[in-house]
């Protein structure tokens, strides 16, 4: 206990108190490359610790939030005389009719911020 109270507070203070931080955002520019050198395991340090935490805080959700989820993968088939002369395939996994799409993706899409669609497959 003694060896890790005296590396956060002698050793890791030293280190912090020594590193050569600007004062302002400007200041990052007038930093020499020895400088930036010195910086790089710090902000490092930085960044993954901020990372790991938000991975924590909002975790990876799945693609594929309840379609077949006890088959090891999603694989569908057709035969192309099956299909109408038109047929949307959905690519958001949020349709109640997969794999064809009903319109889900809209919802999904103003709730996510993002701009999937379905495939249409046409006949010529």
């Amino acid at each position: 206990m003694e060896f890790s109270s005296n590396l956060i507070k002698v050793h890791l203070a030293n280190y912090l108190a020594n590193l050569p931080l600007p004062n302002s955002f400007i200041g990052i520019f007038k930093l020499g490359a020895k400088d930036i050198v010195k910086l790089i395991p710090f902000y490092a340090t930085v960044g993954g610790v901020c990372y790991l935490s938000f991975r924590v805080i909002k975790p990876r959700s799945p693609v594929n939030p309840s379609i077949k989820k006890e088959s090891p993968k999603v694989v569908d088939g057709f035969d192309i005389e099956e299909l109408g002369e038109s047929t949307a395939f959905c690519r958001c996994w949020r349709s109640s009719k997969f794999p064809f799409c009903d319109g889900a993706h809209t919802k999904y899409n103003n709730e996510q911020k993002d701009n999937v669609g379905p495939l249409i497959i046409k006949k010529k």
